[in-house]
């Protein structure tokens, strides 16, 4: 088992807390876990560590909103997902820790500002539709995700440009993520990221990541579909700003 002081031990318990209420609930405010996970033990093994934890929130997550899937959506992004995972792997050897947060930081940047110069350049129902959004999207999600489970903000951009309404949102997202979690697992293991000891203490907490999962619904049902968009996009920004400026 890990010897974790009280202080590191706060902090795992917070991420599992948080990885409940983002899976849910609230999407967004998921990249904050990685990067509390990194301040109390090396980048790269933190993002193996929490995977586990991550996979058990997706099925909460899936069992709840399994009625509110956008499948078609989901079925358009997962090869590309794949590929992008596949990608991701292969980097993970060449790019720093430093180089990654600041990569995926300006890029969940640069696509919130075009999401929001097509908002206003276009009509309020537009939807893209053309396969190169679906696989551009996809792939930056699957190696975002290998390499720093960061792949939430480019979700957030790619959800809410399909319109879809906040059930949909968190159903679609969770099955996605649960799926490429699954994929990443076999990746995470041969990295050495995935110990015996690590999922132990990931089954530790699952009493945290259900308690978060439930606060998150709880919250959820409160929020306006308007105002879940406008808080999905400024916790991505947000976390994107905290990518680039830790």
């Amino acid at each position: 088992m890990y010897s974790f002081t009280f202080i590191e031990w706060a902090v795992i318990i917070l991420c599992a807390l948080l990885i409940g209420f983002t899976k849910a609930g609230i999407p967004g405010i998921g990249i904050l876990i990685p990067i509390l996970a990194a301040s109390i033990m090396p980048a790269k093994e933190s993002t193996g560590f929490i995977l586990p934890m991550l996979t058990m929130a997706d099925i909460f997550a899936i069992i709840y909103w399994r009625r509110h899937v956008a499948w078609k959506q989901l079925l358009r992004l997962l090869p590309w997902a794949f590929t992008g995972i596949v990608a991701g792997y292969a980097a993970m050897s060449h790019i720093t820790n430093d180089q990654l947060r600041t990569f995926i930081g300006l890029l969940v940047i640069i696509l919130l500002i075009l999401s929001w110069i097509k908002d206003k350049s276009l009509p309020d129902d537009y939807i893209p539709s053309h396969w190169f959004f679906a696989a551009v999207m996809g792939t930056l999600a699957g190696a975002t995700s290998m390499m720093a489970n960061a792949a939430g903000p480019v979700m957030v951009i790619y959800l809410t440009s399909m319109r879809l309404p906040k059930a949909n949102f968190i159903g679609t997202s969770a099955w996605f993520f649960f799926i490429v979690n699954l994929l990443k697992l076999p990746f995470s293991h041969k990295l050495d990221l995935i110990t015996i000891q690590s999922i132990q203490v990931n089954l530790l907490l699952l009493p945290c990541l259900i308690a978060g999962g439930v606060t998150g619904i709880m919250l959820v049902k409160r929020i306006s579909q308007g105002a879940f968009n406008i808080i999905v996009k400024i916790l991505a920004c947000m976390a994107a700003l905290m990518l680039i400026l830790r």
